[in-house]
């Protein structure tokens, strides 16, 4: 069979994905699991000294993954609410309500080791820089996403209200990103850049993105993971459902 000839949108169907994540899931957990063991080593271990910030500055292997993440999962999050809203997928609604936990714990990860790496850089845990403050305002965002979700009872309305919020908050993902280009920040700029290159030694990188590898299989994982508990609890009316619950 070749790949171009496999029908995809038969996944469209929630029962159909439920079955297909359980596959993928315990995949993107092993590599989550054996990627951050080999990030780690690198980061830790392999990874230079930096000449101005001593060891300190290894908590970019964690921040700097934890950052990337938390941007990309919220797009993806708005992406899929906006087929939920626009073409009124159902599986799209519950992805992109599997995703929110995911984001809201990357943006925490990314402001709390942001913190840690920010007092023995900046001499403080906290200033009202516009990545740091653009960066709290995306974990409200993912806070007011779920919160909106979880207080109206009707899960279509809930889907629509949720992806509202979800697409007006996009915005504040490039806003966080070309932060420290549009304004004068404490927050150091990019060392990947497409314009300037990458300007830190290769372990460091090599780190970075092995560990990067190992954010985006957990997320994928703990999403799937968390989408077949949604589908569910959405789909339970159906014999299928009832069957994987127990209760038929």
């Amino acid at each position: 069979m070749q790949f171009s000839s496999i029908n995809w949108f038969k996944f469209a169907a929630p029962q159909r994905f439920y079955f297909l994540a359980g596959q993928i899931t315990p995949w993107c957990g092993a590599l989550a699991l054996v990627l951050t063991v080999i990030g780690l080593y690198v980061g830790m271990f392999l990874a230079p000294v930096d000449a101005q910030q001593g060891d300190a500055y290894r908590i970019i292997f964690i921040h700097v993954p934890s950052a990337w993440m938390s941007m990309v999962i919220y797009l993806a999050m708005a992406f899929w609410a906006a087929m939920g809203l626009i073409f009124n997928a159902r599986l799209g609604a519950m992805l992109a309500s599997a995703l929110a936990p995911s984001g809201a714990l990357m943006t925490f990860i990314a402001l709390w080791t942001g913190a840690l790496w920010g007092k023995p850089t900046w001499g403080t845990w906290w200033v009202w820089d516009a990545r740091l403050t653009s960066e709290l305002v995306l974990l409200f965002l993912y806070i007011g996403f779920m919160s909106l979700h979880a207080a109206i009872d009707d899960p279509r309305r809930a889907d629509r209200a949720a992806a509202l919020l979800a697409l007006v908050g996009a915005v504040n993902v490039p806003i966080i990103y070309f932060s420290v280009t549009w304004w004068n920040t404490l927050h150091q700029g990019a060392s990947i850049s497409f314009s300037k290159g990458v300007t830190i030694a290769t372990p460091m990188l090599l780190g970075m993105l092995v560990m990067a590898l190992a954010f985006w299989a957990y997320a994928i994982a703990i999403a799937l993971a968390r989408l077949r508990v949604v589908i569910l609890e959405r789909e339970q009316h159906a014999q299928w459902a009832r069957a994987e619950l127990g209760t038929v």
